[in-house]
């Protein structure tokens, strides 16, 4: 399946895109070389510089009447990365949303709190899309103003929260000032959590704060926002494969490395029709496994994000990743999920 998709996606952008075109033919390839999944490796890699050279719609692969809807990141490095959508592209991601959802335990009958900031951000859509799919309800409240955050939460009686975890954490704390007990005086049983890394410590802490169980989502704005990867009961984080291709490659040479090698993570979009990305690069490091999970299911099992490959520090000659220092700290007693990291010479 991913094969035929992969054929047919190389045939399409080669058609319907200039500047995809140019790209591959400077690299020597033409839809006829893609005969296995290994031929991927012909296709040059895409980076967030490529993104923002073809800004705002330079990679588009439909006509523009045929969008919908747009997002993007926040651009707060540069120009942000666009995410244009065809009514099919929002079919798929409410479709996979649903899926991921779906594995975290929510149901028909939960209502989740979206507190995830609306705007062009993926976030707080894709975990709306989804859950309407499911048939949940959705409190559409957004993010911020804390205080009525708590009060709606347990007025609506909300049984899933979907947001940061940091920004979890934080409304613990403000609801223990309000003079509630997170774990006692809510119907909070679900956290769908992603859009910023966080450790197995931190997981822990949300729910030990909370009395819930702490699912994670993985998603780029880049790819199709949140719903590329999640996890299932049993904490493994499943890729969604038959949409999205994952390899993972040597962050200096740009070689593919074996399953359960360590290394940055790069994706191909299979069905996305308004913006495709062959062979993105993420940036974040992980490794992959097709080994079968306990869950049953049989989508490849992705590893937790150790880190980015530029946020990577080396101290006296060690490599170390902020996660590790988050670890670190999140066993302390009585320290704060806030931190900030000042490297010295």
């Amino acid at each position: 399946l991913q094969l035929k998709r992969l054929k047919s996606l190389v045939k399409r952008v080669y058609e319907k895109n200039k500047f995809y075109k140019e790209k591959l033919k400077n690299a020597g390839v033409g839809p006829d070389d893609i005969k296995s999944l290994k031929d991927i490796e012909k296709i040059p890699l895409l980076t967030k510089q490529d993104l923002r050279e073809y800004y705002p719609f330079g990679l588009v692969c439909t006509e523009m009447d045929d969008i919908v809807e747009v997002h993007a990141s926040s651009g707060t490095t540069g120009k942000p990365v666009v995410g244009p959508y065809t009514a099919n592209d929002v079919d798929l991601w409410g479709e996979v949303m649903a899926r991921s959802l779906f594995a975290n335990g929510l149901r028909k009958n939960d209502r989740l709190q979206n507190s995830y900031g609306y705007g062009l951000f993926t976030g707080a859509h894709g975990f709306e899309k989804g859950a309407q799919k499911i048939g949940a309800m959705v409190i559409t409240i957004s993010s911020g103003n804390t205080k009525r955050q708590i009060q709606v939460m347990k007025d609506f009686e909300t049984t899933a929260i979907a947001a940061t975890p940091s920004y979890s954490m934080y409304m613990a704390e403000v609801a223990e000032e309000m003079g509630f007990d997170p774990k006692k005086d809510f119907k909070l049983k679900l956290g769908t959590f992603g859009a910023e890394a966080w450790s197995e410590e931190m997981r822990s802490n949300v729910e030990n704060r909370w009395g819930i169980h702490a699912a994670e989502h993985y998603g780029l704005t880049e790819i199709i926002g949140p719903g590329v990867v999640s996890e299932c009961e049993h904490k493994k984080l499943h890729v969604n494969s038959d949409h999205f291709l994952a390899e993972i490659i040597d962050p200096k040479t740009g070689e593919t490395l074996e399953p359960g090698e360590e290394g940055e993570l790069v994706f191909t979009t299979l069905t996305k029709e308004a913006f495709p990305a062959i062979r993105f690069r993420t940036k974040d490091l992980a490794s992959l496994s097709e080994e079968r999970c306990e869950c049953g299911r049989t989508l490849p099992i992705q590893s937790r994000i150790k880190g980015r490959s530029d946020d990577m520090l080396k101290v006296k000659g060690v490599i170390v990743f902020p996660s590790q220092i988050e670890a670190a700290l999140m066993k302390v007693d009585g320290a704060s999920e806030h931190y900030q990291i000042v490297k010295t010479v």
